[in-house]
């Protein structure tokens, strides 16, 4: 049998940065995952760039049933924490906008600073590395892995959620989380595409590709204001991604697709100044000429400013200030980016990430429930969470 300080199951960005700073206050760490690589939802994030922060990172980018829980963490280990990390590396990184840090040149790079940061701690990571059964004892864990058997006085559980199962998601963290005794909040996708149906979709289909500046969309009391992204299925599009986390089935969502403007002041003044003008020309300025058309097509009267009565332009106005869309559902755990609800927080310590139910047993990342919002939140989280359990384990 072999023996070691700290087990962590799951090399992704929670578990390589408990794995790293475990190692280098000491700790004997073993770092396993099922995958055949290390970190893959770090690979694929942000476009293959890597949103690996957000410099306003606060505890209202997160969502979770008991809110509070990610301050102690979040306040312990900062955006600028992290990034000062990937200056000490040399990884050129830029804002692409809203506090959001991408690499200039590939995701790649932060999983390599993350390894190699593992590396120069002597984290031992296996890869192909299932864990097969996990049994507490009076001085820790044994675990029954490809490797054999292995005693470590800390567990830690960096398993993630459910989101994009093709890179090797599982269900396995909250499996263990039961074994010991903690509830599990019910998992839904979050931060995906809405899907759609009827006339709706068709409208979309015609549109797939196109997108729209500076929308706003609500639903549930939350606001987001950002471009949105016509699909051959439904809506997609940052403030889509966004407001899918609040979405619940049967929800309408409202959005405003001249957010930058006062849609009814703007249609009088686009009258009085281009009477003969087209309502599809007109609109073909701010939307693109297909969508302009489209609008007119199935939402208003093809005619000239001039002959749209007061009334008219109003109920026009409206309707692209507040469409309100029934989404038939949503994307899934395909194309999710992270997985809502999890193991409750209530049950495991805000300022160790311990298990109040079993010692020595740790839950970071994706597999609590808390939930950032999109724009490096959920890396931040990734990063605070794992380096607040890494100094106790």
């Amino acid at each position: 049998m072999r023996s070691t300080d700290v087990v962590i199951i799951g090399a992704g960005a929670a578990g390589l940065m408990c794995a790293m700073t475990a190692a280098a206050r000491g700790r004997q760490v073993l770092l396993l995952d099922h995958s055949n690589k290390a970190g893959k939802k770090i690979l694929m994030s942000g476009g293959g760039r890597c949103n690996f922060t957000n410099m306003y990172a606060e505890p209202a980018n997160f969502a979770s049933a008991n809110p509070h829980f990610c301050k102690s963490a979040l306040a312990r280990y900062t955006p600028w924490d992290f990034i000062a990390l990937v200056s000490e590396h040399g990884v050129p990184y830029h804002e692409k906008k809203l506090g959001q840090l991408f690499c200039d040149n590939r995701s790649k790079d932060i999983l390599e600073l993350l390894l190699e940061e593992c590396r120069r701690a002597g984290v031992e990571l296996h890869l192909r590395t299932a864990v097969q059964q996990i049994e507490r004892r009076d001085d820790g864990y044994l675990l029954e892995t490809d490797l054999g058997p292995v005693a470590a006085a800390s567990l830690v559980v960096a398993t993630g959620g459910l989101s994009i199962p093709t890179l090797g998601a599982t269900g396995f963290g909250y499996e263990v989380a039961r074994q010991f005794g903690h509830s599990v909040l019910p998992t839904r996708a979050g931060l995906v595409p809405f899907t759609l149906s009827g006339p709706l979709r068709e409208l979309c289909a015609e549109l797939s590709g196109t997108s729209v500046e500076e929308c706003v969309v609500s639903c549930n009391g939350e606001s987001f204001r950002e471009n949105i992204l016509f699909t051959h299925r439904g809506l997609s599009g940052p403030a889509i991604l966004q407001i899918s986390s609040f979405w619940r089935p049967g929800d309408v969502v409202e959005i405003n697709l001249l957010a930058d403007r006062d849609a009814f002041e703007w249609l009088q003044r686009e009258q009085a100044a281009r009477p003969n003008s087209e309502l599809k020309t007109v609109l073909g300025e701010v939307f693109t000429k297909k969508l302009a058309a489209l609008l007119v097509e199935r939402w208003f009267a093809a005619k000239p400013m001039k002959q749209h009565t007061p009334a008219e332009l109003r109920a026009i106005a409206d309707r692209l200030a507040a469409w309100r869309v029934a989404p038939a559902g949503t994307e899934g755990y395909r194309t999710a980016e992270v997985t809502l609800g999890g193991v409750d927080t209530r049950e495991v310590s805000s300022k160790t990430m311990e298990s109040r139910r079993s010692p020595g047993l740790y839950f970071i990342g994706e597999v609590l429930d808390v939930s950032g919002h999109l724009g490096g939140f959920n890396f931040q989280w990734a990063w605070a969470s794992g380096h607040a359990a890494a100094q106790v384990v």
